[in-house]
């Protein structure tokens, strides 16, 4: 509506109706919270857009992006992350640039990956899993840890409960082996407080949940949300792209320094976890979704998505054994290191480069 002074207030029932003025000097931005300007004239045409109901729209669902909150001192920080639709796992373009990057020496040993394991050969067994891609539609913004789980915040879980875990695989060069002591406060190296927790199951990750929501129950500030759980696969995804289609939040290559794995270089090459927060955060400002620990997800394994759910949720089954996981860890090659990358395990094994990071339905 235009004014008799020659000024105009653009506007209808409260809602902000975004502006461009094309061929303008000046921009007036979409996210104000009203829009004013003054002696447009004819010269400046205008073109106005405008909706009564902004859901699915980038501007609503950036509402509480970023927004961290902390239930209690033992409860880990968590990151709001938002609605929205993305592409779950991987094209066949996809699938073509990411073998391309893993390493092949000889044609002999390309050839012969697919009668014996090799490097090549474990990655085109990986990326198989990855089809058919889909889309996936996260209807609520939902919680997720800012951070891996860390030693720490398991060792309070422990210290309360008495919790027991059971025996680790210890990840070294060049197998596995079962170590006699191994566990969680001895994962095979010197892990600090701020490490994350590995040598942890399914099943140890969900006694942990089941602590933290006795915290949420007992808690006289409980805000009226949902409870803790592990993310589903397809949370994990979403908030692991962050709103990119690439191979990885910050890109295609794997580059220098992004993440804690075997061969990604920087702060630290030795066989080991990094302390949680030592590489940049992705666009949700969430850490280590790629390296560092691989992370247990809610979901039972399948080999492919065929028949996957479109809606976020946990593809589950009755009785399952095996469940997925998610991200990669300190001992995975770089192109394992993505965010369509997915396995899968006994949800009764532990290994060194095994943790978990908790998600939390709002309301």
């Amino acid at each position: 509506m235009k004014n008799q002074g020659g000024d105009a207030f653009i506007g209808i029932f409260g809602v902000v109706i975004p502006v461009w003025l094309v061929n303008s000097e000046k921009t007036i931005s979409a996210k104000l919270s009203y829009i004013y300007y003054s002696k447009i004239t004819t010269k400046y045409p205008l073109i106005i857009f405008f909706s009564l109901f902004f859901a699915g729209s980038s501007s609503a669902q950036d509402i509480h992006l970023g927004k961290t909150f902390r239930d209690c001192s033992d409860c880990p920080e968590m990151v709001v992350v938002p609605a929205g639709d993305f592409m779950m796992g991987s094209s066949s373009a996809d699938t073509e640039r990411d073998l391309a990057a893993v390493p092949t020496y000889d044609l002999e040993s390309h050839l012969l990956s697919w009668f014996w394991p090799t490097e090549i050969g474990e990655a085109r067994r990986f990326v198989s899993r990855e089809h058919p891609q889909h889309q996936v539609t996260i209807a609520k913004s939902f919680g997720i840890g800012k951070y891996l789980i860390t030693a720490g915040e398991f060792a309070a879980f422990v210290r309360e409960t008495g919790y027991s875990t059971g025996p680790c695989l210890i990840r070294t060069r060049p197998r596995a082996t079962h170590s006699p002591g191994a566990a969680w406060p001895h994962p095979g190296f010197a892990a600090t407080v701020r490490d994350p927790v590995v040598c942890v199951t399914w099943e140890d990750a969900k006694a942990y949940i089941d602590w933290l929501n006795s915290k949420l129950r007992d808690s006289a500030t409980s805000n009226g949300d949902g409870l803790y759980r592990l993310p589903s696969e397809a949370e994990w995804e979403f908030a692991a792209r962050a709103r990119t289609q690439t191979a990885r939040w910050w890109g295609d290559a794997i580059g220098v320094a992004k993440a804690k794995c075997d061969g990604c270089q920087g702060l630290d090459d030795r066989w080991r976890t990094a302390p949680v927060g030592s590489f940049q955060p992705n666009q949700f400002g969430l850490y280590d979704m790629l390296g560092n620990a691989w992370q247990w997800t809610e979901d039972c394994w399948h080999e492919n998505y065929i028949g996957a759910p479109t809606d976020g949720s946990a593809w589950t089954d009755a009785g399952c054994t095996f469940n997925t996981f998610r991200g990669g860890g300190w001992d995975s090659s770089p192109w394992m290191l993505r965010s369509a990358t997915r396995g899968g395990g006994d949800k009764n094994d532990a290994t060194s480069s095994q943790g978990f990071r908790v998600a939390k339905t709002l309301q």
